[in-house]
């Protein structure tokens, strides 16, 4: 961690050693500036993006409630996917609530009930579906399973009643741990009529 109180003379390495600075290199004078200088602006803009971002879901939430109020329903305008386009066309923005699913204590015997089918079919079970199965239940460097793999269980068309009742386990398991709004927006690309993005990550513009 850099110590603010340095004396004066000296500079401090990543380490956080003391140097004096006529020990300094030059290039690594202006290497740290250059650093310094640009790390700074990133974060003012990352502020900023933070406070549009804000700005942007407020005015979203507000016109959601006005247009639902004109029906007679009263609501936040929080909550919920939607597409707003400019009168002209030229411009949309889409509002997008992504829900982070975890997974009760159900899953283990969902697990189970599905160990029970695959050892059932024996010979008989297609080799695709055993890879999924011991797939969908790897874990991460965390511990954590993957959702996505485990709920594509879920569209297999097998009929089996053991392994239905497994699919009820996955699904009673199911929760959802947190909810993370997004905001992105689109121009009109006049060549083919479609929407491109707007983007506002550095790396793509």
């Amino acid at each position: 961690m850099a110590n603010t109180d340095i004396p004066a003379g000296y500079w401090q390495d990543a380490n956080g050693n003391l140097i004096p600075e006529t020990k300094v290199k030059d290039i690594d004078k202006l290497r740290h500036q250059v650093v310094m200088d640009l790390c700074k602006m990133a974060e003012q803009h990352r502020d900023g993006l933070v406070q549009f971002k804000l700005q942007a879901m407020q005015e979203v939430a507000a016109l959601v409630s006005t247009s639902m109020e004109q029906y007679g329903v009263r609501a936040g305008g929080e909550k919920g996917n939607v597409t707003l386009v400019s009168y002209d066309g030229r411009y949309k923005l889409m509002r997008q609530m992504a829900d982070k699913i975890t997974f009760g204590e159900q899953l283990m015997a969902a697990k189970s009930l599905i160990d029970e089918c695959v050892h059932e079919w024996a010979q008989g079970a297609n080799d695709n579906i055993k890879a999924l199965v011991n797939h969908a239940f790897q874990t991460d460097k965390e511990g954590k399973i993957n959702t996505g793999r485990v709920l594509g269980l879920r569209r297999l068309e097998i009929t089996d009643a053991k392994w239905l009742n497994a699919m009820k386990a996955i699904a009673d398991s199911m929760q959802t741990a947190s909810t993370k709004p997004y905001v992105r927006f689109y121009k009109r690309n006049e060549t083919t009529g479609g929407y491109d993005p707007i983007s506002l990550d550095v790396a793509a513009v």
